[in-house]
């Protein structure tokens, strides 16, 4: 899949699940609940030093209904590994110039978290394929997409933290691209997630249907 094959997947769905998991079983369950409501994005975090397999692992079970990427990439080392892993987007809290240019090389989309529009516009000029507010979109809502892109309107962003059911769609009105979530797509039983994940993408598709 080309890079801008995966980001139009990214914002067409519009919703990530942000996994930290430390079993390869226990992320097959959360990834059926989530392609059953829905949500066909996720991230797998390197908190945990098996990512690598567990990436492996569910590309292997689901080569077409799920896009896998890697996150909390903190180095061009770890990135390059997660790609060999079949990461097909670089997800991070953090913005590393060298991963940048790692992800350019190979054509792998980078999701940098960025604090400043300084630090945004630095990323953008490296690549990056959507800014990761982050964490300041836990501290500021939704309001921070508008401040965001009264002053630069090109920039793709991701919300992650702070988005709930309750307050998805007034993020999508505020303008934002995606938004990652973690607790509401990964704990509980499959059938948790997947009810989750179906109110998340119903709210999207609802407010896109109602503002195209």
């Amino acid at each position: 899949m080309q890079k801008n094959e995966i980001l139009n997947r990214v914002t067409a769905t519009g919703v990530m699940a942000v996994v930290r998991v430390e079993t390869i079983e226990r992320a097959k369950e959360i990834a059926a609940g989530c392609i059953s409501g829905g949500v066909d994005i996720m991230e797998i975090s390197y908190t945990f030093p098996n990512a690598g397999e567990i990436i492996r692992a569910l590309k292997n079970e689901y080569p077409e209904a799920l896009l896998v990427g890697a996150g909390t990439v903190l180095d061009a080392e770890t990135a390059r590994l997660a790609m060999l892993a079949g990461a097909s987007f670089i997800f991070a809290p953090t913005f590393n110039k060298e991963v940048a240019k790692c992800c350019n090389r190979y054509q792998i989309p980078y999701i940098p978290g960025c604090t400043s529009l300084t630090e945004m516009v630095t990323a953008l000029e490296y690549g990056a394929a959507l800014i990761k507010a982050f964490p300041i979109s836990d501290f500021y809502g939704p309001k921070l997409v508008k401040t965001v892109k009264t002053t630069i309107p090109y920039v793709p962003l991701l919300a992650s933290g702070c988005v709930t059911l309750e307050n998805i769609q007034e993020w999508f009105q505020a303008g934002i691209d995606c938004v990652g979530l973690g607790s509401l797509l990964t704990k509980g039983s499959q059938a948790d997630i997947r009810l989750n994940a179906q109110k998340l993408v119903s709210a999207v598709q609802k407010y896109r249907s109602q503002n195209m």
